[in-house]
């Protein structure tokens, strides 16, 4: 398997990519850009591969399998769990930049969600972009071009990724996670083109699980009990997600940030200790929030992808649903509601995500204002 094998439905990505490790159009920045779940950060870490490979990414030697560990030592990759990459981390990933690569090619620094990136932390990068040094090269990704400053995206060569077909995704599960066909072109729908949502649904039951749960929230909205106990429940289990992922980080670096000021060996705090735990604290908290706005996220365009399906049964287009498997609770909103009703749902949930990754509102509050919304354009009919 070459790196190439893990970009899925997106051939003339992996067509440019690749002339370019074998010299062809090389440059020394690149935006990588695309939906989410596209693939973007694993396009990136594939062409950072290519480049360091003798073989322009055969996948099997030691380059290639260090990079798509994240252990070479010439491929640096900024990944964040916070709302907002600083400019504190960038300009660390400047003077890593202005170092000679350890081996004979390149020094690769990619950064993930560089939407994230601060105002202050963009111009730092800039003038890294504007100046390259000898063998560096960055790789930028974000959801969209105007995610990206235009002083920084004039001076990158841009790879545009396409939300890959559920054929693809189910092929590649097969392929890859050793799951039956029927559940690989199940994860494949409900994932709607997202290859990490695809894996989580195909290989973890709970995963499964709490999405039937989300979907079939439309079809039991029929009051104002409901949609409460429907909203809170939605922000509980977001909730309990997010802790569920974040808590094993929270404890790794709690023990390392007591194993580096010497907490347990000396059994004594030293002045520093106290403001480098309140940072961390801060940092954890911040994480968490993330986590739950994510998890929340996901649910949204899981109740989003309800209200399509019903709007394409009434309008009788071709095709499966990406909800196949409800159909018939689906048939039964498109019968109690028009097309105009049902847009005006997926508005309402926009809305509400808005609120939430916008306007900092509340988790529960916002989703509280949306079940009712989506109950009370079914009544006022």
């Amino acid at each position: 398997m070459t790196v190439w094998d893990r970009l899925v439905g997106q051939r003339p990505v992996v067509h440019a990519l690749s002339q370019a490790a074998s010299g062809r159009g090389m440059t020394h920045a690149w935006l990588f850009t695309g939906p989410p779940g596209s693939g973007r950060s694993n396009a990136a870490i594939a062409f950072a591969g290519a480049l360091q490979c003798e073989q322009q990414g055969c996948g099997e030697c030691h380059e290639c399998v260090t990079v798509a560990a994240g252990s070479h030592a010439d491929v640096n990759v900024v990944r964040t769990q916070k709302l907002s990459i600083g400019v504190d981390e960038v300009r660390h990933l400047v003077r890593s930049a202005s170092l000679r690569p350890v081996g004979r090619r390149w020094q690769v620094l990619i950064v993930e969600d560089a939407d994230r990136l601060t105002d202050q932390a963009f111009n730092a990068l800039l003038k890294a972009i504007e100046e390259p040094t000898p063998h560096t090269v960055w790789m930028l990704c974000a959801p969209s071009v105007e995610d990206v400053l235009p002083t920084i995206r004039s001076r990158c060569r841009l790879v545009t990724l396409t939300t890959p077909t559920t054929r693809d995704v189910a092929d590649f599960l097969v392929r890859t996670a050793d799951v039956t066909p029927s559940l690989a072109a199940y994860a494949a729908r409900a994932s709607q083109g997202h290859i990490g949502r695809a894996r989580a649904l195909a290989l973890d039951e709970a995963t499964r699980n709490r999405r039937r749960e989300v979907v079939s929230l439309p079809s039991r909205l029929t009051g104002l009990g409901a949609c409460m106990n429907a909203a809170a429940n939605l922000a509980e289990v977001a909730k309990e997600e997010a802790d569920a992922i974040t808590s094993e980080y929270d404890v790794r670096e709690k023990a390392d940030l007591d194993a580096s000021y010497g907490v347990v060996e000396r059994g004594r705090r030293p002045r520093e200790y106290a403001p480098a735990l309140a940072a961390l604290d801060k940092a954890q908290k911040t994480r968490a929030k993330r986590q739950v706005l994510d998890v929340v996220d996901r649910s949204l365009m899981d109740l989003v992808s309800v209200y399509r399906d019903a709007i394409a049964l009434r309008a009788g287009a071709p095709g499966e649903l990406v909800n196949e498997e409800m159909r018939g609770e689906i048939a039964e909103l498109a019968r109690v509601s028009t097309p105009e009703e049902h847009l005006i749902r997926i508005e309402r949930i926009f809305q509400a995500r808005e609120q939430m990754l916008d306007y900092n509102v509340p988790v529960a509050l916002a989703l509280e204002s949306m079940m009712v919304g989506l109950q009370l354009e079914r009544s006022a009919r």
